[in-house]
């Protein structure tokens, strides 16, 4: 249960490192920050977001170890 709690927060830590990384045009090395494009043109919907999946397996596991030292 912890770690489906982690993964929010990960994801959000991800996307917030990625975002200032991302936008000064650094890859981050072995994160490997890059750009998604997320393009639905029947809905109208055209948005870019960066994101690396190495920041978001590091601050799962970090949100999940927080949360583990948290429970009673």
């Amino acid at each position: 249960m912890a770690f489906l709690k982690a993964i929010p927060f990960g994801a959000l830590l991800a996307v917030i490192i990625a975002l200032f990384m991302g936008s000064g045009g650094a890859t981050g090395g072995m994160l490997n920050i890059f750009q998604v494009d997320v393009n639905f043109p029947e809905y109208g919907i055209n948005f870019d977001f960066y994101w690396s999946w190495m920041l978001f397996l590091g601050g799962t596991f970090l949100a999940f170890v927080f949360i583990l030292m948290m429970d009673d």
